[in-house]
């Protein structure tokens, strides 16, 4: 029986940060680099094909693209703005910059905002995505002064393999989308609006009293330790 990685030809281990897709062939430029992948790709799929670690949270090649955290941006020649790399897809000639000092700026402003509301004493140490990203842009601190955070969330710890610490989630729907396309559950939701907005199991629920069938599937994909297996944590969780 073929892995999950072998099916969709990620054979190398890398996450290409959008699902591979079938067709005719684009050629495209990325970074001064020559790259063809598929019609219908993402540009962060031809970036890492091309070897160019775009910065990601939201992204991941087992689920569709989202384009909800804004670090994926790039800079596309002959184009205005900034448009996220996971959900644009790539055209004949279309010539990319994966770096820039506007873009490491841009990046570097998005990551602050998510580590202002993010507990303090599990920045450093930490082995998440979401830190690799802080480390990849050189990010340790942030400028804004205290105001009003999720960090006092209640930690739920009903189900019995894992955990979910609100304080550490970020909104990124990745937790809900493997739910639904992965497991095919939809046990989660996203409630609220802007900054009420949180991750919600059944109708806002514990996870145990929820849907969930403890799959697992919602944990693998976290990026921000948000929901953790219980099993790497001995005695009681606590944050730091």
């Amino acid at each position: 029986m073929q892995l999950w990685s072998e099916l969709r030809e990620l054979e190398d281990g890398i996450d290409y940060g959008t699902p591979p897709r079938q067709g005719s062939p684009v050629t495209l430029e990325v970074d001064g680099q020559s790259i063809t992948v598929p019609s219908g790709s993402s540009v962060m799929l031809a970036a890492a094909k091309a070897r160019r670690n775009i910065p990601k949270l939201c992204a991941t090649d087992t689920l569709e693209a989202w384009g909800s955290c804004r670090l994926c941006l790039v800079e596309i020649e002959g184009r205005s703005g900034f448009p996220a790399s996971c959900t644009t897809i790539v055209s004949e000639g279309m010539v990319v910059k994966t770096q820039s000092e506007k873009l490491q700026q841009l990046r570097k402003g998005v990551l602050e905002l998510y580590l202002s509301d993010f507990p303090a004493e599990d920045v450093e140490g930490g082995w998440s995505e979401f830190h690799d990203m802080l480390a990849q842009c050189g990010v340790k601190s942030h400028p804004y002064e205290p105001a009003e955070t999720h960090l006092e969330s209640a930690v739920d710890a009903s189900n019995p393999y894992f955990l979910f610490d609100p304080a550490k989630c970020i909104v990124c729907n990745r937790c809900v989308r493997a739910c639904e396309e992965i497991q095919g559950t939809f046990a989660l939701t996203i409630q609220g609006r802007g900054f009420d907005s949180k991750v919600a199991a059944g109708q806002d629920q514990t996870f145990f009293q929820s849907d969930c069938v403890s799959c697992g599937a919602c944990v693998q994909t976290c990026p921000s330790q948000a929901l953790v297996e219980k099993s790497l944590f001995e005695g009681e969780y606590s944050r730091g």
